[in-house]
């Protein structure tokens, strides 16, 4: 049996996204005891560094160490209790499950379905809580599924008012679009490292406030999973003083993690929020100049991931397998309602740069004019701004 060797990819689908040589480099560190006072101050730091990223003063801000999917169950484990009353609102996949996780934790839950490939509207949300008021409402940030972006900031508010809890799915927003936990008012947070945060999957960052801190506190019985009981896990990331073991931590991750962060810092939030906005305009300009309908609103696209309508007579399959046959080129597949129909671009985080848009466009054009439909790669690329 030989070592494995993985490929030379370009990853541009919707995660995990590429990642940076010092982020890869410092996860293959030597590995340190998880309890080791070095590991523990590095900890500290993560914590402070995710803080500022997520934009709170938030103590209880840690890297779960298990993917967003998990992040987005411990939130809804820790909060709900049978029989409570939660409003989702559904425009994608991610809204669909978390849904059905709410489910599992026996609450009563309430769909509130948007069209999918549009964002969540604010007023929907108001008038729903006015008919029915509810202990949770959630949302996606940023649907994976249809690279729509919706407002948190007026959705926050709305929960403010009539006094129920949010908790915000922000997996494909983290460093790609602005996330002001306290600024919005925000009470739970879950993200993911895999995408524009560019550090490689396994981390899931959560930011809990304190008044989901206190409805668990307020909770008849303990959550259902003992890894995920907040309680129990904050001993160890969030406790003060000395750390209580809960687990062993994934060390050489959360180096990674912790260099991705720091690049993230280096750079600026705001400037990389500009970055990621930039180029996601240049790669829309250059689709269009291909003659590719884009399946989102522009008002209403989320900058880091592309929904895009797969031009007829292509097969969706056979077309993503050629351009990473021919070019190493990865781009996602459409899910639930747009599988089969759209493709999903990303640009995230360190593979958000002009030469990712110039080698995408150039294999879509390739791509179109092999399976039938003759493209020009050179209109595309003076559109988006790139050197042919």
């Amino acid at each position: 049996m030989q070592p494995f060797r993985a490929p030379e990819r370009h990853l541009m689908g919707p995660g995990p996204a590429p990642v940076a040589p010092s982020v890869l480099a410092a996860s293959a560190q030597p590995t340190i005891g998880h309890l080791d006072p070095v590991f523990i101050a590095l900890m500290d730091e993560v914590q402070q560094q995710l803080r500022q990223v997520l934009g709170t003063q938030n103590p209880y801000t840690v890297p779960i160490s298990a993917p967003a999917t998990a992040a987005m169950e411990a939130c809804l484990a820790n909060v709900l209790e049978e029989g409570d009353s939660v409003l989702v609102c559904v425009n994608g996949v991610f809204g669909t499950r978390l849904a059905e996780m709410a489910r599992r934790c026996r609450a009563q839950v309430r769909e509130l379905a948007f069209d999918w490939g549009r964002a969540v509207e604010p007023e929907a949300v108001r008038a729903a809580l006015a008919e029915q008021p509810a202990k949770l409402v959630c949302w996606v940030q940023a649907e994976t599924s249809t690279g729509v972006l919706s407002d948190s900031q007026a959705l926050a508010a709305i929960c403010r008012e009539v006094g129920a809890l949010s908790l915000v799915d922000c997996v494909t927003a983290i460093a790609g679009v602005p996330i002001r936990i306290d600024e919005w008012g925000l009470d739970m947070v879950y993200a993911g490292t895999q995408k524009c945060l560019s550090a490689p999957p396994g981390l899931a960052p959560i930011s809990i406030g304190p008044r989901a801190l206190e409805a668990l506190a307020a909770r008849e019985r303990a959550p259902q999973s003992w890894f995920m009981d907040f309680n129990l896990l904050g001993g160890y990331w969030a406790g003060e003083g000395k750390r209580a073991y809960h687990h062993t931590a994934p060390v050489n991750a959360v180096y990674g993690l912790h260099e991705a962060l720091r690049l993230l810092l280096e750079e600026g939030l705001e400037a990389s929020w500009e970055r990621h906005a930039a180029n996601a305009r240049r790669l829309w300009a250059g689709l269009e100049a291909l003659g590719i309908r884009l399946a989102v609103p522009e008002a209403e696209r989320l900058p880091p991931l592309t929904l895009l309508e797969i031009p007829e007579g292509i097969d969706d399959a056979a077309f993503r397998k050629y351009l990473l046959e021919t070019h190493g080129l990865e781009i996602g597949a459409g899910l639930g309602q747009f599988a089969g129909r759209c493709w999903r671009i990303g640009l995230m985080g360190h593979g958000s740069n002009e030469v990712a848009i110039g080698r995408c466009l150039r294999a879509l054009a390739d791509g179109l004019t092999h399976f039938g439909h003759r493209a020009d790669a050179a209109p595309a690329l003076d559109a988006a701004g790139v050197a042919a």
